[in-house]
């Protein structure tokens, strides 16, 4: 049964067996993984993972490959849960958790933080994405393609890039480069932020205008007085500071609103 990639889920599906096996053993699944994949498409990576693990988890919102998900693989060996990735509740899975999967690219950083938002209940995560994304997500600061992306997810996780994909890996083949990054939680006594929700205001306040200084983009949130102190200079932009930085300018102001 052919399948017709679908424009509105960003389907794009992997066809190179070399990239595939490139893939498996860099994510090296054993038997009683707690594997969950997104969006499994024609199965280039379920295929494989299934023949390794004693069961694969599964998140689909197409239901024609739904239907395919039910026909073509053993049933005592795959759980497919139907629907959105992006409101999939993962505490529902038994955890440790191991996540998989080429993302939509339309939607490939919603998803990102959504999975953050789970990162006590995961191991690590390996996921195909736009390379640019890639390049964002593991940027140092100072470089081009550091960014908010950036920040936010090198405060949770070490990230590292692992293989580059080419488009004529896939069917259709897509217009950009893809790539494959590997994600690791810190242990939550290593992430040094007392107030999550204001770090991520400070970062959004930062980038909301990257080209001015840290001095005019975080008015009225920290004082020229309070950086210097903390050794950042207020003369610098959003894209020279690394999450470090981010936190200790956050955890700053926390510790003042908890003592109002």
């Amino acid at each position: 049964m052919s399948h017709q990639a679908k424009k509105r889920f960003g389907q794009n599906f992997l066809v190179d067996e070399q990239i595939i096996a490139d893939i498996i053993r860099a994510i090296h699944p054993i038997a009683t993984d707690n594997m969950l994949e997104i969006g499994p498409g024609l199965g280039a990576l379920t295929r494989p993972l299934i023949k390794h693990l004693n069961t694969l988890h599964v998140v689909e919102i197409d239901r024609d490959i739904i239907t395919r998900l039910k026909s073509d693989y053993p049933q005592n060996k795959i759980v497919i849960h139907e629907g959105d990735a992006l409101k999939f509740d993962l505490t529902a899975l038994p955890k440790p958790l191991r996540i998989v999967g080429n993302l939509p690219y339309n939607i490939s950083s919603p998803l990102l933080f959504h999975f953050a938002e789970y990162s006590s209940h995961i191991t690590d995560m390996h996921f195909m994405l736009q390379n640019e994304v890639v390049e964002r997500m593991v940027a140092a600061p100072s470089t081009p393609e550091f960014g908010r992306l950036s920040v936010m997810l090198q405060y949770r996780f070490y990230l590292e890039k692992l293989l580059d994909v080419p488009p004529e890996s896939f069917r259709p083949a897509p217009k950009v480069h893809s790539a494959i990054v590997r994600m690791i939680p810190f242990p939550k006594n290593e992430i040094q932020i007392k107030d999550e929700k204001l770090f991520a205001e400070v970062v959004l306040a930062a980038f909301g205008q990257r080209r001015k200084t840290l001095r005019n983009t975080l008015r009225g949130i920290i004082s020229e007085g309070d950086l210097h102190n903390l050794n950042i200079d207020s003369g610098l932009r959003a894209e020279n500071l690394g999450h470090l930085e981010y936190a200790k300018i956050s955890n700053l102001i926390s510790s003042r609103q908890v003592l109002k």
